[in-house]
C-alpha cells in the first residue's frame, strides 16, 4: 500500500502584511481576501509558502537544486533548463513546467507535476478592515503617504505528500525538516516580519489518500482548539495511530483528549517531526 504525509500548520498569531499591492510603490498595499459565510478571511497563497521551502532547501542544499534566487539581482538562476528530477531536488519535489514549440511548431513542453501539494494560508480570524499608515523619508510630496491593509491573525495551511512519487523518496525528510525552518512567506516581508512556523501542528502518515485533517484548527476564545479532530479520531474515521499532534495544542483540553483517545501528542514540535520521519518508509 503507498503511504501518504498530511501536514496542518496553524502559525503564531501576529501582525500580518504579506501581499504586495499591485506593485512596489503603489499607495495601498492589500491583503488577498476570502468570503466565508458573512464574513473576510485574508489569505497567502501556496506558491508563497512553495516559495518558503524552496528557499530553505536553497540554503541548505545548494549544490543539489536546480532554481537558485539571487538577492542581490532579485533574480532567479537555472542550472539546467532540461530539468532533472533525478539530479535535483526542487526538480523531483516542486515539479516544473517549460512551455516550448519544437520542430515544425510542435509541442515540446517539459513538464513534471510537483509531488509537494500546498493548500491556501487562511487567517483563523475574520478581517475587519484594519489599515496602518506610512511615508517616506525626506521631502514629502503628493505620493509620499501610502497605507497597507495588516492582520492581526494566525494562518492555517496543510501539506500533501507521498513519497514513492518522489524519484528519491528519502527527500520527502527535508520537507519535514523545512516545516519549523521556513523563513520568508508572502511578498511584503521586507518590510515585515511574520512567523510562519507551527505554533500547533498535526501530521497523519496513512496509507488513506485523502488528507481528513485540513481546516482541523479553529479559533477558540483567545486561543487555537481544534473540536473536529478530536471528533474524528473518537467516530475513528482517522485511526489515533496515524496522527501525530504537537505544539501549544499539547498544553490545551483538546491535546489532553486527544492523548487519551491513543493519539502521539508532544510539547515540541521538533520531537514531533522526528517521530513522524520515523514512520516514513523510504528508500523503499
Amino acid at each position: 500500500m503507498t503511504q501518504h504525509i498530511f501536514v496542518t500548520v496553524v502559525t503564531p498569531t501576529a501582525v500580518a502584511a504579506n501581499n504586495r499591492g499591485e506593485g512596489d510603490g503603489s499607495t495601498l498595499s492589500t491583503l488577498q481576501k476570502i468570503t466565508r459565510g458573512n464574513d473576510q478571511y485574508t489569505t497567502v497563497s501556496a506558491d508563497a509558502i512553495r516559495w518558503a521551502y524552496r528557499e530553505y532547501l536553497q540554503s541548505i542544499k545548494p549544490t543539489e537544486v536546480n532554481r537558485t534566487f539571487d538577492p542581490e539581482t532579485d533574480k532567479y538562476n537555472i542550472k539546467d533548463e532540461r530539468y532533472k528530477a533525478e539530479d535535483y531536488i526542487d526538480d523531483d519535489i516542486f515539479g516544473y513546467m517549460d512551455a516550448k514549440k519544437g520542430a515544425d511548431n510542435k509541442d515540446a513542453t517539459t513538464k513534471r507535476r510537483g509531488v509537494l501539494e500546498v493548500s491556501r494560508a487562511i487567517s483563523l480570524d475574520p478581517y475587519w478592515g484594519d489599515i496602518v499608515f506610512g511615508s517616506k523619508g525626506g521631502e514629502k510630496g503628493k505620493t509620499s503617504i501610502h497605507n497597507t491593509e495588516v492582520h492581526c491573525t494566525a494562518y492555517q495551511y496543510t501539506m500533501a505528500l507521498t513519497p514513492s512519487a518522489l524519484k528519491d523518496s528519502d527527500r520527502a525528510k527535508l520537507i519535514l525538516d523545512a516545516i519549523p525552518m521556513i523563513k520568508h512567506v508572502g511578498g511584503n516581508h521586507a518590510r515585515f516580519l511574520y512567523e510562519f512556523r507551527p505554533e500547533s501542528i498535526v501530521i497523519r502518515v496513512t496509507q488513506d489518500p485523502s488528507p481528513w485533517i485540513m481546516n482541523c484548527f479553529e479559533r477558540v476564545g483567545e486561543s487555537v482548539g481544534c473540536p473536529r479532530l478530536v471528533r474524528l479520531v473518537d467516530v475513528k474515521d482517522i485511526a489515533a495511530s496515524e496522527l501525530i499532534v504537537a505544539g501549544e495544542i499539547a498544553d490545551t483540553p483538546y491535546g489532553k483528549q486527544l492523548e487519551k483517545l491513543g493519539v502521539s501528542v508532544f510539547r515540541g514540535i521538533k520531537a514531533a517531526i522526528a517521530a513522524a520521519q520515523g514512520l516514513l518508509k523510504v528508500g523503499v
